[in-house]
């Protein structure tokens, strides 16, 4: 027994070593499409001796991207970056401070060689100076709460002003419930270290407004599966949540709202249009057109501003809807992939060379291969399978509580006009009472002031949430609420 434990110590002290020696600061350069993008990689160790990191690429101004799993297996190394579908595979060079090896991103596989350039991890710093820190001016509460049979436990915070526990314990508080944007987001909906949820109950909770936000599932203290879930399955969350609401004696249940970003603002209208409880609903970069029209225009949109010039972009719209198609009518895999090559080879022999290679990567035959393996296999995901059909217009024609639906004009993800104009026009056929469409000028996505406006941007920007559309949405639901 006592020899068995020295040769475990023996293997555990080899492993810790090897960990430590990619410990540090590791910088290399990618060749996108004749464009040189560098990427830098911070790795660290936790408490526990497991590595953990962060990576920017400083052309795209994008910082602190968090690696879901770095691991080490003699002086191979792997880091995946799950949100982001890429990996890198490499191998640490005898000197320990080169590394040799590939990224892998959306079925494309690009050299990468890393040099070390420092010894202790150091990322760049991102200021978020509207995230709240505590103490705070109000009542903030850790909850948990199960779905209707307990097979989903959902972690959340609760906050709302404080007198009611302080002063007059009989006042109740009109009440909104957060509802996240697509992928797997925690309970601030944070992304690159912003916090815009955080930012928007700490206002609201100071309006004398209550919020409830969610961990989703398999994020944080929230249970059950993610990965096999679909917008469908996120609306009953979204229920669950209104039943926990219902239960507290500090709301006032006859003002629930829900505020609900980018997808979150098509799961608002899916609750509202059956949930006679839902009082009113804030739409922040909700889609109103087919999502497939969606995507489509944000393909082109994205595009053009990571620099593939607009002519080029243009030029792929027809391609992303005819194969995004393709993939969904045909359930056999094998088959689904070659009509997509099909539909690929006749845009193809129609388009140049360069914009093919600029709005696909596409340059030969395996690179067409991994091109449409990689669409037939998100196609065939069951929540962008749901998604990618999804038509806002059969829910929001049956919503009859107070709507407000805002979008940032740079937004390039939900295109403010087309969206907005269609949620204008089904609310007017549907003569819902009380309604406000606005564009805001100046803001992308996320609502922040932005520059470039590319999603890369994000992050560089230190505003999380702009002030004056955090007093456009208390204002409005202040003005509901006392009707």
């Amino acid at each position: 027994m006592k020899k068995l434990f020295s040769i475990t110590a023996v293997l555990l002290s080899f492993s810790l070593l090897q960990a430590q020696s990619i410990v540090g600061n590791w910088e290399g350069a990618l060749d996108a499409n004749g464009t040189e993008l560098t990427v830098v990689f911070h790795i660290a160790k936790d408490s526990t001796g497991k590595l953990v990191g962060s990576f920017d690429s400083p052309k795209q101004m994008a910082y602190g991207l968090k690696c879901s799993n770095i691991s080490m297996a003699g002086d191979s190394v792997l880091i995946e970056m799950k949100a982001f579908g890429a990996k890198y595979s490499g191998l640490v060079g005898a000197d320990k401070k080169t590394m040799t090896g590939n990224w892998g991103q959306g079925g494309i596989t690009l050299p990468l060689e890393l040099v070390k350039t420092g010894d202790v991890a150091v990322a760049a710093e991102m200021k978020r100076p509207q995230t709240p820190k505590p103490p705070f001016s109000y009542h903030s509460e850790e909850v948990s709460y199960g779905n209707a049979d307990n097979s989903i436990r959902f972690g959340g915070t609760f906050t709302r002003p404080s007198l009611w526990a302080d002063k007059v314990k009989e006042m109740k508080y009109p009440v909104v419930i957060l509802i996240t944007g697509s992928g797997q987001q925690d309970r601030d909906e944070t992304l690159f270290e912003h916090k815009p949820f955080a930012v928007i109950a700490d206002h609201l909770a100071k309006q004398g407004i209550a919020t409830l936000r969610v961990d989703d599932r398999e994020k944080g203290k929230t249970t059950g599966k993610f990965m096999t879930s679909t917008t469908l399955d996120f609306a009953k969350d979204v229920e669950a949540g209104i039943e926990y609401i219902k239960t507290r004696k500090d709301v006032d249940l006859k003002n629930i709202g829900l505020i609900g970003h980018s997808e979150g603002g098509m799961i608002a209208p899916m609750v509202a249009s059956k949930r006679k409880e839902v009082k009113f609903i804030v739409l922040l970069a909700g889609p109103g057109v087919p999502i497939i029209e969606l995507m489509e225009q944000q393909s082109v949109d994205v595009m053009f501003s990571s620099g593939v010039p607009k002519d080029q972009a243009e030029k792929f719209r027809p391609l992303y809807t005819s194969i995004m198609l393709a993939a969904l009518k045909e359930p056999d895999t094998a088959a689904a992939e070659n009509n997509i090559i099909d539909l690929f080879t006749k845009w193809q022999n129609n388009t140049d060379s360069a914009t093919v290679k600029n709005t696909t990567g596409v340059t030969d035959k395996e690179s067409l291969s991994a091109f449409a393996s990689s669409v037939v296999k998100q196609v065939k995901q069951p929540w962008f399978h749901y998604f990618l059909q999804f038509k806002p217009a059969d829910y929001l024609k049956n919503v009859r509580c107070a709507v407000l639906a805002l979008n940032g004009e740079k937004d390039i993800q939900v295109a403010a006009a087309p969206n907005l104009e269609a949620i204008r026009k089904i609310m007017t056929e549907k003569m819902v009472k009380t309604f406000k469409v606005q564009q805001l000028p100046g803001l992308n996505h996320m609502f922040q002031h932005c520059n470039t406006c590319s999603v890369q941007e994000y992050a560089q920007l230190e505003e999380t949430f702009d002030p004056g559309t955090l007093t456009i949405i208390s204002s409005w639901i202040k003005e509901v609420v006392a009707k």
